[in-house]
């Protein structure tokens, strides 16, 4: 068999495609989400031990974890679970626990818009919390780029890996965690951190204390409907003040005019 004939005088070969999970901002995300995986760890220590003393059968409750991967979902689901109530119920509980999602895919969306559907709902599985916090700090300006994928998948694994983990620990030595340690409040305490860290202007600030005032209001509500309640409120005085700031000028182009031709009019003599 004869060998492939040389490229032409000239002809650059394109450059071999570059992993995922080699790009230098897969590295970075998965920093960035590091600072924040001893919160999630205790979160999903936490889930997962509630999920141990539940009384469901072991495999249900790993593949629970695997699959669901939504800690708010799953301790609000878990007593249904464990009642006995109808699958329509349970389904309904964790669509109305997440709703926070439907609002955070409206905000993914200018960025991966351009993948495909199939792609997108790969991404839609690790898309969490503090992957949404973290990503719209790096990238505030929604718009596609070449780095945001990367980014993206390096938090979402080390975050995947900080919850999964723990978890399936705390379904296996559930009766090895006293529930008098309180390791649960790591996870917010993670969480408000990083939403803290996202304060950089008077927008951000007023948006941040009408969420939690709001949330604060309506902790009453099922299913934490309040935190729904706190997402909306914080889009919605975003969106009202950017609209009621000052507008800024647009800057007139002053046209300078060509300087005169040699031998002009004015150069004759």
């Amino acid at each position: 068999m004869s060998a492939a004939p040389p490229p032409p005088p000239g002809h650059v070969l394109p450059a071999p495609a570059v992993p995922l999970w080699r790009h230098p901002e897969y590295a970075r995300g998965a920093r960035d989400m590091l600072a924040t995986s001893l919160g999630i760890g205790a979160w999903g220590l936490i889930t997962g031990v509630a999920m141990g003393n539940s009384g469901l059968p072991v495999p249900l409750m790993v593949m629970m974890s695997l699959l669901v991967y939504a800690g708010s979902a799953q301790l609000a689901t878990l007593p249904l679970l464990m009642s006995g109530a109808p699958v329509l119920v349970v389904w309904a509980t964790a669509l109305c626990v997440n709703l926070r999602f439907l609002i955070f895919s409206a905000q993914w969306r200018p960025y991966f818009v351009h993948l495909g559907r199939r792609k997108r709902l790969a991404l839609s599985y690790f898309m969490a919390d503090l992957n949404y916090v973290l990503f719209m700090r790096r990238f505030p300006e929604p718009k596609p780029a070449p780095e945001q994928l990367p980014y993206l998948l390096g938090g979402a694994t080390t975050n995947w890996l900080s919850w999964q983990v723990p978890s399936i620990l705390g379904i296996f030595f559930a009766e090895s965690v006293p529930a008098q340690w309180g390791i649960g409040f790591a996870g917010t305490l993670a969480l408000l951190g990083v939403g803290l860290s996202l304060v950089s202007d008077r927008t951000t600030a007023l948006a941040g204390v009408v969420a939690g005032c709001a949330a604060v209001a309506a902790y009453a509500l099922p299913l934490k409907m309040n935190i729904l309640v706190a997402i909306a409120a914080a889009v919605a005085i975003g969106v009202l003040m950017d609209h009621a700031g000052p507008k800024k000028p647009a800057r007139a182009q002053a046209v300078a005019p060509p300087p005169p031709a040699p031998g002009g009019p004015e150069d004759r003599s």
